[in-house]
């Protein structure tokens, strides 16, 4: 219930935040927004690609809205689990130089998809290949939760894991 006078959780949240828009981001192409499968679709063609190949990061920040969250998790080698936070912008420093050395292909192979309103979430299962024919090398799931803003779809964050002998994809997302 909301009361007459009292700013809303939204608002609130809003002016903290400083309120993050579409203008500080590149226009997207419309058919990379235009629904959930064009949106996820973009992002796994943007990352893609040949060793040293530029990837067109303009296009990916078309994708995601200011402020946007990448969180890779899991065990580090002495199996501790770990995660980290980074901005669209220290991803891409991170993946940049790795991208340079070595081919990376990735492909979703399955998708759980929960919406309520303009909130979305989709557990989006996908595998890593060192050429689009290749034996993948690494496989798990994005957990990608997205919005819509009346217009477009954007991707809010992505927060995944690799699958490992002892988490394995469940089968009804490509497992």
């Amino acid at each position: 219930m909301v009361r007459s006078g009292v700013p809303t959780t939204l608002a609130i949240s809003l002016a903290l935040a400083g309120a993050g828009s579409a203008q500080e981001t590149p226009a997207a192409d419309p058919a990379d927004v235009e629904s959930l499968d064009a949106l996820v679709a973009a992002l796994y063609d943007v990352i893609s690609g040949e060793a040293g190949a530029p990837r067109d990061w303009a296009r990916m920040h078309s994708l995601f809205i200011p402020g946007a969250r990448l969180i890779p998790s899991g065990p580090d080698p002495e199996g501790e689990f770990g995660y980290v936070v980074w901005t669209l912008d220290e991803w891409i420093e991170q993946a940049e130089g790795w991208f340079a050395e070595n081919p990376f292909y990735e492909k979703e192979i399955g998708r759980a998809t929960q919406e309520w309103g303009s909130l979305v979430h989709m557990f989006s299962a996908y595998d890593s290949r060192t050429s689009p024919d290749a034996e993948p090398f690494a496989r798990g799931i994005n957990s990608i939760q997205a919005m819509r803003d009346g217009e477009r779809w954007w991707i809010v964050t992505i927060y995944w894991t690799a699958e490992r002998p002892d988490l394995p994809i469940p089968g009804e997302l490509g497992g």
